[in-house]
């Protein structure tokens, strides 16, 4: 049955910016075949206490009734879900999971967010994920003298998952091999470019800094990374880097200043353990060459995150000028037992991006639940994988595949989802999130972090994962080596050198060239970035949602299996001018109804034309 729809785009939010105390207008569209009607409005709960704001009809058109109601964002995070009351008494409440005739819990109402916005472009990113050791060497990466914690690999060696390899083996990439390859990027449609740390190390993965004063010379130093953002911003690809705030490297020099004299201002930036508590520090995981940051010291701000001489502030403004920051573990960041200073810290880190360059992202990682720290006040999106990527593995990898603990299912294995599940996993962790913070949040099939998706997939359906990636709400993420389709079975394996020169290949390239074309279509249709979505069908093995703006709307199907969906004709009106964009699926009106259909694995996209919708 056809139901209310309400999202945070554009259709239905008059102004995604608004100030504190300013009133927003909010739009509600309820099909004319749902029951009767006599009250619809929305219940905020600003500074806790419920407040009504009564709805009224400003327009029908395509089988749907708008009703809009004015809503004052009385706090910075104002929450706000839908009531109708129908003329035989019965209410329906309406949040970010759905439709329910029981009161709903203010955690899954929609939000106003009157904090700092992100860019403007955040949304409409298409973000690549570098490992710049295994990314691409530059010729002058074969002069560099190596560290003697190395092992040096040639560039076509198997990967060495096991200590002390596993951090230590070094194949030689550099910041020149990225900017010599930037035409691969721009050929497959990125425009953020996401490196991981680029400070010096004794590590392959240099997560263990030894120093944030410059860039590390096995990968060309700072002049490098200067020449590699140039370029990149030249052809209109972003750039942004990678900073651990949660720890250091054992060897970083403050961490040495503050073993070597008790009295040292760095001695504050760490958690020292008294003899009494066993000695030692506290660290990242127990893990002892990642010392865990101690966020009270005010020193430790002023250096790292606080104004414009500090770390956060530097590589931001000229001459290197990144576009932004991840932040590592910033779940964890500020974090140990009874203490909690990872407001104070990440809205820090945002106050100083501002003072120097407003234009820039702030992304955070967060490997399970992140709705808490995601309202807005700080992190412009998240780095996790409860939203998309665990409920997507559960849905499209062969039954019983191995997890690996960088997605957060341990060494379990992969739990099995019908798309049912898939879609009810996706929508409960999504209602979490503001809208604006839900379309920065990266859809990742993959990470550094994690297995590659296509090791376990279920055959045929990298498309359908990469294509729910590029059309669901959300940055998509490609992890360097995706689109040549190589595998691992876990985050060290999966970092494997690029196969440079295989792009013609057989093996490479319809792969390849299926990265091309999604990531075109994402680029091409400014819908998938900033537009409305509205849940369709779902079946086992297939689902079925649209994208909506008032320009154009793209009907996206997605089966791991042959399957077959059937849609209310008035649900997706006027199909008999669609246009396919993608994927070889059927369309077509049979018995009254639309049905949806595929003959084995499929992603597929047609155009329609847009939302009928009054004007602001």
């Amino acid at each position: 049955m056809l139901t209310p729809h309400h999202d945070g785009s554009p259709l239905h939010v008059s102004t995604h910016t608004p100030a504190l105390g300013e009133v927003v207008r909010v739009r509600l569209r309820v099909p004319e075949s749902f029951a009767p009607l006599t009250w619809v409005g929305t219940r905020s709960n600003p500074n806790r206490e419920p407040r009504f704001s009564e709805a009224s009809v400003v327009a029908t058109a395509d089988g749907w009734q708008w009703w809009e109601a004015p809503i004052e964002v009385e706090n910075p995070v104002h929450g706000y879900r839908w009531l109708l009351v129908g003329a035989d008494g019965r209410q329906h409440w309406l949040n970010q999971i759905g439709l329910f005739t029981t009161e709903t819990r203010d955690h899954d109402d929609f939000r106003l967010v009157a904090h700092a916005p992100p860019p403007e472009w955040a949304a409409s990113s298409v973000l690549y994920q570098v490992f710049p050791d295994r990314f691409a060497r530059s010729d002058g990466a074969d002069g560099r003298e190596l560290p003697s914690w190395a092992i040096p690999a040639a560039w076509s060696d198997p990967v060495d998952a096991d200590p002390p390899g596993r951090s230590q083996q070094f194949y030689g990439g550099d910041l020149d091999g990225v900017r010599e390859h930037l035409d691969h990027l721009e050929q497959l449609g990125v425009n953020l470019l996401y490196l991981t740390p680029v400070f010096p190390a004794r590590s392959n993965h240099r997560y263990d800094a030894s120093t944030f004063d410059e860039v590390d010379e096995l990968l060309g130093g700072d002049d490098a990374l200067v020449r590699l953002v140039e370029e990149a911003h030249r052809r209109g690809i972003r750039v942004i880097g990678d900073l651990t705030s949660n720890h250091s490297g054992d060897a970083h020099e403050w961490f040495t200043a503050a073993q070597a004299d008790l009295a040292a201002p760095e001695r504050s930036f760490y958690y020292f353990r008294d003899e009494a508590h066993g000695g030692g520090y506290e660290s990242w995981l127990g893990v002892p060459s990642l010392p865990k940051f101690d966020w009270s010291s005010s020193e430790l701000r002023r250096r790292f995150i606080e104004g414009p001489d500090s770390v956060v502030a530097r590589y931001l403004a000229p001459p290197f000028s990144l576009d932004g920051w991840r932040i590592d573990v910033a779940n964890m960041t500020g974090r140990l037992g009874a203490e909690d200073l990872n407001a104070d810290v990440r809205q820090t880190i945002r106050r100083t991006m501002l003072e120097v360059n407003p234009d820039t992202i702030l992304l955070g990682e967060s490997t399970n639940d992140a709705a808490s720290d995601f309202q807005g006040d700080a992190w412009h999106g998240a780095m996790t994988y409860t939203p998309f990527t665990r409920p997507l593995w559960s849905w499209l990898l062969e039954p019983g595949s191995a997890g690996g603990g960088g997605i957060g299912f341990a060494n379990a294995a992969v739990p099995s989802y019908t798309g049912h599940d898939f879609i009810e996993a996706h929508l409960r962790f999504s209602a979490g999130f503001p809208w604006r913070t839900r379309t920065a949040t990266m859809n990742a099939l993959d990470t550094h972090d994690t297995p590659r998706f296509r090791t376990s997939a279920r055959p045929g359906t990298v498309p359908v994962a990469l294509g729910l990636a590029v059309t669901l709400p959300g940055i998509p993420v490609v992890w360097a080596g995706d689109e040549f389709g190589l595998t691992g079975v876990d985050g060290e394996e999966s970092r494997t050198p690029i196969p440079w020169g295989s792009e013609a290949s057989p093996e490479v390239a319809p792969v390849l060239e299926t990265y091309r074309s999604l990531l075109r279509l994402r680029r091409d249709h400014p819908v998938l970035a900033t537009g409305g979505i509205r849940w369709l069908a779902v079946g086992d093995d297939a689902v079925a949602f649209v994208r909506e703006s008032a320009d154009e709307r793209l009907l996206v199907f997605a089966a791991r299996g042959a399957a077959t969906l059937a849609l209310a004709p008035e649900s997706v009106w006027a199909t008999d001018a669609a246009t396919p964009l993608f994927g070889d699926a059927r369309l077509e009106a049979s018995a009254g109804l639309l049905a949806l259909s595929a003959a084995g694995p499929t992603f597929a996209v047609w155009q329609l034309d847009g939302v009928t919708a009054p004007d602001w």
